[in-house]
């Protein structure tokens, strides 16, 4: 339970509920683990034909610090006791039943539902323990998975290139998933079952206390402590076995993911059967790590059985060398066998904290990421920028020793349209990222408006910056809830106006639904163009002062691209705009063009400038125009 603490915070909410489960789970133990085996050595003795009298030493007999037998004595008239060969000849059958206790019929029907109160205690008391208990846990779970899903929308993109997107999907559903589990049989037994194996343990010593003194407590109770080796020893194998199946899932879920996304490629390709074959070997590993989680799991309950016929075979044996009376062998017996289900289930319960334990620590490697990229402690205030961006020796790299910008210097002044070009991988799109900070230079530092914009809080800085990405993301929501999210609280005019603006009204308007269809996941119910369409509308929605733009418009038909940069000629007006240039044909309008080559800024100007001056750029140039023609 110590790796669980830290996460009893989010019970301040609920401990009434808790404490409530708790004590419920308490009385479920006690009603079964004293009320059976009193039951079997006090009440039945009493009601039934008695056994013959014990033969005790007296010098072995234990004093009695309280005397139970006296106490139901007052509660249940005693049996006569007549030595067994006596009682057998002097009895038969009709007599002996004459010399049972007379009870009244309302005494034996008090007798005889002592048993269904006891269970009925047990199972009220054990249903709301569970009940109580469990939504103590979901909303502990609840918590953990909003604060997981918080995390991965704070942390910053480079985080996302270390793990793939099924792995972060498998901790977020999968590993909840088992601490859910883990939580429903916490809820079943963590406290229901201590208090049952302290019960039946304190009945079992009271009981043997009695008869025999200490030495029959011993015995009787030697076999309790030596079964927590058997729940340390699998405790221990289950941790690493844990994680491994927990990995393994998140390698199917990755795979599933991945097919998914790239169906169309699959198809093409043909690629069918090798797809199932590399399912069907990760498939094959996750069966192996999941038998070896339950080899562990199940050699647990038959360890802990055999241990315990071992334990009650050594107190029949001792029972029987001393003459101790049935009726207390039988109450023993009976708190014995009460004792090892308890201890049973409580290694359950620990293999499935240490599974709980294995995907928490999964968990915590996300949520205890550190934020790199976070407001300020104390951020710089401002409103709306002008729009003037200045980078000052800024070095980049997403891994150690691998830049990808390198003493970039340049400023932008605002209101300019710059045009970012370059061979592939040359660094464009990195800076164009630094702007909204989506990452932080390694050294240097990029400034608005001559403020760093590390010291801006980061809604303040994103709200002057609009993006509109090669590849734009439609979530599956209505046409208007997407348009919506470039200005949150806009007027429908406002939503429609922007999507006339960028050229979408027309065909937004030709769906039976208009503005209310829905776009289906990732947009997947629009055209390529649509969907470019759409995210310049949310620009134009938002309208910041600040606008990059990923232009690609290389795969979309003639008409959609016409359209589109109808619409940025339009949009980037009275803007400082960067536009990360795939097609040369698209900067005719940009008045500062940025060269870009392995990371660096070799040059920077205007068009006729750089094709007389730079031959990257004017290589760069020639071969488009070449392969346009």
């Amino acid at each position: 339970m110590q790796r669980f603490r830290p996460y009893f915070k989010y019970l301040r909410r609920v401990r009434a509920t808790l404490v409530a489960g708790v004590l419920c789970g308490i009385l479920y133990g006690v009603a079964g683990g004293l009320g059976m085996p009193l039951m079997v050595k006090y009440v039945i003795p009493r009601v039934l034909l008695p056994d013959p009298a014990p033969v005790h030493n007296a010098a072995t007999k234990a004093p009695r610090f309280f005397d139970l037998d006296r106490f139901f004595d007052r509660l249940l008239p005693p049996a006569p006791t007549q030595p067994a060969a006596e009682t057998l000849a002097a009895h038969p059958p009709a007599q002996a039943a004459a010399s049972r206790p007379q009870l009244t019929a309302w005494q034996v029907w008090t007798i005889a539902m002592w048993l269904p109160l006891v269970f009925a205690i047990r199972g009220v008391a054990g249903y709301l323990n569970t009940y109580l208990i469990q939504y103590s846990g979901v909303r502990i779970l609840e918590a953990i998975r909003i604060d997981y899903f918080r995390k991965l929308q704070s942390l910053p993109l480079a985080f996302f290139h270390r793990l793939s997107t099924g792995e972060l999907i498998s901790r977020g559903l999968n590993d909840t998933n088992q601490l859910q589990n883990t939580l429903t049989v916490i809820s079943n037994d963590l406290v229901k079952q201590p208090a049952t194996l302290v019960s039946t343990i304190v009945a079992v010593a009271v009981l043997a206390y009695q008869e025999q003194g200490l030495v029959l407590v011993l015995v009787c109770l030697l076999t309790v402590p030596i079964a927590v080796f058997p729940i340390r020893y699998v405790g221990r194998k289950l941790v690493s076995r844990a994680i491994q199946l927990q990995a393994q899932s998140g390698t199917i879920t990755d795979r599933f993911s991945e097919n998914l996304a790239g169906v169309r490629e699959v198809r093409a390709f043909g690629l069918e059967r090798h797809e199932i074959d590399r399912f069907a070997r990760l498939s094959g590993q996750l069966v192996r790590a999941n038998m070896k989680v339950v080899k562990y799991a199940q050699m647990l309950t038959p360890s802990i059985e055999i241990l315990s016929a071992i334990g009650i075979s050594v107190t029949f044996a001792y029972a029987y060398r001393y003459n101790v009376h049935s009726g207390s062998f039988l109450g023993i017996l009976t708190a014995l066998f009460l004792s090892y289900e308890p201890l049973k289930k409580l290694g359950s319960v620990n293999n499935e904290l240490k599974r709980g334990g294995a995907s928490l620590q999964r968990l915590e490697a996300i949520l205890n990421e550190p934020e790199t990229i976070a407001d300020p402690p104390q951020p710089v205030t401002v409103g709306r920028v002008r729009g003037d961006i200045a980078f000052e020796n800024v070095d980049f790299e997403y891994n150690p020793n691998e830049p990808v910008l390198r003493a970039v210097s340049t400023r932008i002044p605002a209101g300019t349209i710059c045009a970012l070009v370059g061979p592939s991988g040359a660094g464009k799109s990195t800076f164009a990222s630094l702007v909204p900070r989506f990452y932080d230079p390694v050294r240097g530092r990029v400034a608005v408006d001559g403020i760093d914009v590390r010291s801006l809080r980061l809604a303040d800085l994103r709200r002057n910056i609009a993006v509109v990405s090669q590849e734009p993301v439609l979530f599956n929501d209505t046409i208007y809830n997407n348009l919506l999210l470039g200005r949150e609280g806009a007027s429908r005019a406002d939503v429609e106006q922007a999507a006339r603006d960028a050229h979408a009204h027309d065909f937004i308007s030709t769906f039976p639904q208009g503005y209310d269809t829905q776009v289906g996941e990732r947009g997947a119910k629009v055209s390529g163009g649509q969907r470019q369409r759409l995210a310049l509308a949310r620009a134009f929605l938002r309208n910041a002062p600040i606008l990059i733009l990923d232009e690609a418009t290389s795969s979309l038909d003639s008409e959609s691209e016409a359209a589109i940069q109808a619409a940025q000629a339009k949009l980037v007006i009275g803007k400082t705009v960067l536009i990360i240039a795939h097609r040369f044909s698209t900067i005719r309008d940009a008045s500062l063009i940025l060269v870009f080559d392995r990371g660096l800024i070799v040059a920077s100007g205007g068009h006729s400038t750089l094709y007389s001056t730079n031959g990257l750029y004017r290589s760069l140039y020639d071969q488009q125009r070449t392969e346009a023609v």
